[in-house]
């Protein structure tokens, strides 16, 4: 702990509000809240840690703190700030599952449409659904009966759909708004639980049919009710008043929570959604934390009512979302709160091995290439390497790992500009040069680590440009590759030395995977630009040619070989003039020409 933290906290106040965790870099990692700022901050730099609070700590170089008037105001705060800043170590919520719902569009003439984005459009949203299936035909089903628009947009005639009597015909008619609200009246009751309704007006209307001798006619109805039973019957009703509510439960581990969300609708439990992610304050702080974080994200619906487990407080819930938070002490209700909290152990459980595995491979390995390279362990590591086409085509390629996992938001590719042919040196120089130029410039974060994909040569024009020319003070060391071009050893220090480190460690293993993938970067990259080069040089001198005849010429012909090839009809047949076509057989049968 330095000098600036001791200092601070000394004078933290005994008032709840918000704290900033910060590394060496002043960026900021961590954001929290708290009832009393001067007892959770002091906590961090007291007493004893697990091992991933210990890393927090660890990095740790300054905070800020924000101070609030009430603890849901502290709340609302954390959340805004962690959307802002994005930290590494606060909660992920990457909702990787997105489920289907059923909208009614807010337009003059509205549609019924399946969606898995729910936008604030002013249109109406029903779900989730537990699958697409069931929802396209709920949609279907619900079409056949109400008889809305269909088309995207309103043709000039009326279609098919007029003629089955499924479409009013808004495009040549002229239709009442109240005929429209009526009928999305009746469709919310039937997605809201009164489809029972709906279905003894059906059958009211089936029986109608067959006293008529409307058999076709009762035909329908029939296979409509059929079609309500089988999809709103599939779940289970785990509920009697046909609620939307969403049940909370959560259990932490080794300073680990899980979380365990169970998505019920019209009484139906339909959908489940399970979180898992390390904790570093009281698992309750957490627990609002992410409740007030799961909603910000448009696809969670708020619906009518939450239950949530014992010991939480919830009026600061009730006050943040607006809506009815309970916990229920007895029956039915305690039980599917009983039932989330086991299934969130369960979970928890089951990923606890593959978690600790995976923290082992990624952040495990910086702590060991730190421990073989005798620096800090290096969380984030930028990688260069340069390709170039037999001195053609120059291009460099930089990668950044972050806490040992590749983050491709921030790679970069480099054309070089300054660099001769065939100057490798003078290639890494440019690149080294332009990229912590740009670092300086715009205040972007700076690497642990620093790796060349290369030799001592390499490493030392590198070290000139970052220490002598910019005057930073980046570890830089380089990948050494063996004749069957695989990662044979790290070179570190000056001199550069090989770094001991056995090739079975995740360390070592990490290398292998940033050299691999700096590599793959580069040559990727200079493909790109070698296939651009190739077109340009062949097609740019012909009269007539631009970028987009180009493209369709390779369109057509698929490749260089098979323009030159075709006649001057077969150019015509792919829609070029005539004159162009005759300029571009011409410029390939310069030879051939000249001697006839």
């Amino acid at each position: 702990m330095n000098d600036n933290i001791q200092n601070k906290l000394a004078i933290l106040p005994e008032e709840p509000g918000c704290y900033l965790m910060k590394d060496r870099q002043g960026t900021i990692i961590y954001v929290g809240k708290a009832k009393i700022l001067k007892n959770r901050v002091r906590s961090y730099f007291t007493g004893s840690h697990d091992g991933k609070t210990q890393r927090l700590v660890s990095e740790i170089e300054d905070f800020e703190y924000i101070v609030t008037s009430s603890d849901l105001e502290a709340l609302i705060l954390e959340l805004n700030l962690i959307k802002k800043h994005d930290p590494k170590y606060n909660v992920m919520l990457t909702d990787d599952k997105t489920y289907p719902y059923i909208k009614i569009t807010n337009e003059k003439y509205p549609r019924i449409l399946t969606t898995r984005k729910v936008k604030k459009d002013k249109a109406k949203y029903f779900g989730p659904y537990p699958n697409a299936f069931a929802a396209n035909e709920t949609r279907k089903l619900l079409d056949r009966i109400y008889p809305l628009r269909k088309c995207a947009r309103l043709p000039d005639r009326v279609c098919l759909y007029y003629h089955l009597g499924q479409c009013l015909a808004p495009c040549v008619k002229e239709i009442e708004p109240k005929v429209y609200d009526d009928m999305i009246e009746e469709i919310t009751k039937f997605l809201n639980g009164g489809y029972e309704e709906v279905k003894e007006d059906l059958q009211k209307k089936m029986m109608e049919a067959a006293e008529n001798l409307e058999f076709e006619r009762a035909k329908d109805f029939r296979d409509q009710i059929a079609h309500i039973e089988t999809i709103m019957q599939k779940q289970k009703i785990v509920s009697a008043d046909l609620s939307n509510r969403d049940v909370f439960g959560f259990t932490v581990e080794k300073g680990w929570m899980c979380v365990q969300v169970f998505f019920v609708r019209q009484g139906k439990l339909i959908e489940r959604d399970v979180s898992i992610f390390p904790i570093y304050r009281d698992p309750e702080e957490e627990f609002l934390t992410f409740i007030g974080r799961f909603y910000d994200i448009p696809e969670h619906i708020k619906p009518k009512e939450i239950f949530i487990p014992n010991n939480i407080e919830t009026g600061i819930l009730e006050k943040l979302l607006d809506v009815k938070v309970i916990i229920p002490k007895r029956g039915p209700k305690k039980e599917l709160v009983e039932l989330a909290m086991k299934n969130a152990q369960i979970a928890l459980h089951e990923k606890f091995q593959l978690i600790e595995r995976q923290e082992e491979r990624t952040i495990g390995a910086c702590e060991e290439l730190g421990d073989a390279m005798n620096i800090a362990a290096p969380l984030r590591i930028e990688a260069f390497d340069n390709s170039h086409m037999h001195g053609a085509d120059a291009v460099s390629a930089m990668v950044v790992f972050i806490d040992g996992k590749p983050a491709k938001k921030e790679y970069r590719k480099y054309k070089l500009r300054e660099t001769a042919k065939h100057d490798d040196y003078g290639a890494m120089q440019e690149v080294i040069r332009r990229r912590y130029t740009r670092v300086l410039k715009e205040n972007l974060p700076l690497p642990d680590l620093i790796i060349i994909d290369g030799g001592k040569g390499q490493m030392e024009v590198a070290r000139e440009v970052v220490e002598d020319e910019l005057g930073l003070y980046i570890p830089i060391a380089g990948l050494a590759k063996d004749e069957k071009h695989n990662t044979s050893q790290l070179l570190f220090g000056d001199p550069p030395v090989p770094v001991e480190m056995k090739r079975t460690s995740d360390g070592f293993y990490l290398l292998q995977r940033i050299q691999d993938e700096v590599h793959r970067f580069a040559i990727t990259f200079l493909r790109q630009q070698h296939q651009t080069h190739a077109i340009q040089s062949v097609l740019d001198g012909i009269e007539g040619v631009g970028p987009k005849r180009k493209q369709q010429l390779l369109k057509h012909f698929g490749s260089i070989k098979k323009i030159k090839e075709s006649t001057i009809e077969q150019l015509i047949e792919a829609h070029i003039p005539s004159a162009t076509a005759t300029a571009i057989y011409n410029y390939f049968h310069k030879d051939t020409l000249s001697k006839e």
